[in-house]
């Protein structure tokens, strides 16, 4: 198959690359410039913005399928970066190229927590951009993963570089709130078997890991991953960090936004066994995971 897939310089893009090409797939990824792919890559490659409909104009052509992945986790208002251009209009734009351009085969990138009730602009923003998809006409996939982790994520890697360096590791509450984190082989593996499946046409599927964990469970594996027995934490009331993470959020270097912070406190769990057994799946181990990377 021909696919056409956007978001391929992302974290999880770049895996899924990988294994379309491992799978015999031809690739044509979409980029905002000519060099956001490394020749070693060996992809067809064309030039457009998901949020410019303009720039999509034949762009599919002779696709067969199309993976959207573009997505961020935290807004940049001033530079234009938001939840509303970045996946709802960029998802009704891919939505509307894919139905002019006649590839009928459309799989979609969502979150964990997208539902008509969520209370994170995050949330809100993925769950409008899913019901451009599930109003279209094409033969359509939704994928909602977890929290996604890997060799090059921002996750894992954020709090293992604290650990390293920090005599405590702050932790925002009480640390209770559960995570379930799922490894990005085996997200991507979920896009590419979909993609010749046809009973995942017309299916929403919740992607996690085989085990939830509290956020001090996971700070603890990722300590023992590095080889430290004991990680030194020092919760802080959420009653003093809300109005401090609202006030300093606008600060590009502050790490942490009030809608992150509310993601965060609702945690992150999901039942993946259908995901699973559809896709024939075998689920990577969180702490065998992190330890092949981290070690």
């Amino acid at each position: 198959m021909k696919i056409f897939l956007t978001g391929g310089t992302g974290f999880v893009g770049r895996e899924i690359l990988k294994q379309l090409q491992e799978a015999g797939h031809q690739v044509r990824a979409l980029l905002r410039k000519k060099n956001g792919l490394s020749t070693r890559e060996q992809v067809e490659t064309v030039v457009g913005d998901t949020t410019d409909k303009n720039s999509l104009t034949g762009v599919l052509t002779d696709c067969d399928a199309v993976i959207h992945l573009v997505g961020i986790i935290r807004e940049f208002p001033g530079r234009g970066i938001t939840f509303e251009r970045l996946h709802t209009e960029s998802t009704h734009n891919m939505v509307a190229a894919a139905e002019e351009q006649g590839v009928d085969r459309y799989l979609q990138m969502s979150a964990n927590g997208s539902r008509t009730a969520a209370v994170s602009t995050y949330h809100q923003s993925k769950w409008a951009a899913e019901q451009a998809v599930r109003h279209s006409n094409l033969n359509w996939t939704i994928f909602r993963p977890s929290l996604i982790f890997g060799s090059d994520d921002m996750f894992v890697n954020v709090l293992a570089q604290l650990i390293r360096t920090l005599p405590l590791v702050p932790v925002m509450g009480n640390g209770q709130y559960r995570l379930q984190p799922v490894n990005v082989t085996d997200v991507a593996k979920g896009f590419v078997n979909a993609l010749k499946r046809e009973e995942t046409v017309g299916q929403v599927y919740h992607c996690g890991g085989p085990k939830d964990y509290s956020y001090d469970e996971i700070l603890d594996l990722i300590g023992q991953a590095l080889g430290k027995s004991l990680v030194r934490k020092l919760h802080h009331p959420l009653s003093l960090m809300k109005p401090l993470v609202s006030t300093l959020q606008l600060l590009p270097q502050f790490p942490m936004t009030r809608d992150q912070l509310q993601v965060l406190l609702e945690g992150n769990c999901c039942d993946p066994t259908e995901w699973q057994q559809a896709l024939g799946l075998e689920l990577t181990d969180f702490s065998q995971g992190i330890k092949n990377y981290l070690s």
